[in-house]
């Protein structure tokens, strides 16, 4: 790996190719179930069911259809009827409670906030591991995409995630689906300024690697001898943003194809991920 060094000024091309360098069991009646649609609200069977097993966690709310629970596996059907807060309610019922469109496959729960974390938890969650990595992303706005990012965090082992605060959303609703339950187990950290919070991290011993499908060398080479890892992926339409890149002490890119111009953010991670995993392996 090349002595840090803040890369020169490029204008970001999101990963372009490098040719373009109370116990209630009743059905429970209808007025009693309003409020504002997706107000913090769970749903789908990953993301319900990996909440219910956070201790961290407490469930106000769990609701589910008959015919859900039916299709429960033993180990799912006695967590869910072993919480206090549980309610039967219609598909009609769910819909009226959760936003338009979301498939919430016949489940969902109210449950209080996950723990807040700031970037001083970062050396706690990284406590005896050599190799350390965690994501920053810089105006990854869209839910799907955070979500699936936290996914393939949780399934390489990256151990944080970092994000504005503005703009960013929220910790339920489709993030929550497009996790597939890995927000239970990747803390997401909200900070109020990327910039100070690159530099801090810098201060904490990361090397900050931008992403960038014109950078000069590939992500594997510029990860090579890196213990600490603070990957910076960029919105997918413009890439990392000017202050954020000079803030990057190396920017490495994806070999793809010259055939495809870029890819989507979250898959794209996913791979990052897995370079960044395959080389921690190799000590």
């Amino acid at each position: 790996m090349t002595t840090r060094k803040t890369p020169k000024g490029q204008k970001s091309n999101f990963f372009s190719s490098a040719r373009k360098s109370g116990e209630r069991r009743q059905r429970t009646p209808r007025n009693t179930l309003q409020s504002a649609p997706g107000d913090g609200w769970l749903y789908g069977d990953h993301a319900v069911l990996a909440a219910l097993t956070n201790p961290n966690r407490k469930i106000k709310r769990l609701l589910i259809t008959k015919s859900k629970e039916t299709q429960l596996s033993a180990e799912d059907l006695k967590a869910v009827s072993s919480t206090p807060n549980l309610e039967y309610v219609s598909t009609d019922e769910l819909n009226d409670m959760l936003p338009e469109g979301a498939i919430h496959q016949g489940i969902a729960l109210k449950a209080t906030p996950l723990p807040d974390y700031s970037l001083e938890d970062i050396p706690n969650l990284f406590e005896g591991k050599t190799h350390q990595a965690i994501a920053v992303l810089d105006q990854v706005t869209d839910p799907h995409n955070v979500g699936a990012i936290t996914r393939s965090a949780a399934a390489f082992g990256i151990g944080a995630i970092v994000l504005p605060d503005r703009r960013s959303p929220s910790i339920t609703g489709v993030l929550a689906r497009s996790a597939s339950g890995a927000i239970e187990s990747v803390p997401l950290i909200r900070v109020n300024n990327l910039a100070r919070a690159l530099d801090k991290l810098a201060e904490m011993g990361f090397w900050r690697i931008g992403m960038d499908g014109r950078a000069d060398q590939e992500l594997e080479t510029a990860i090579t001898g890196a213990n600490r890892i603070a990957l910076v992926l960029g919105s997918e339409g413009k890439g990392l943003r000017r202050l954020t890149e000079e803030k990057c002490d190396l920017l490495g890119k994806l070999p793809i194809s010259s055939k495809i111009e870029s890819l989507n953010v979250s898959n794209a991670a996913a791979i990052a991920f897995y370079e960044i995993a395959k080389t921690a392996a190799k000590g």
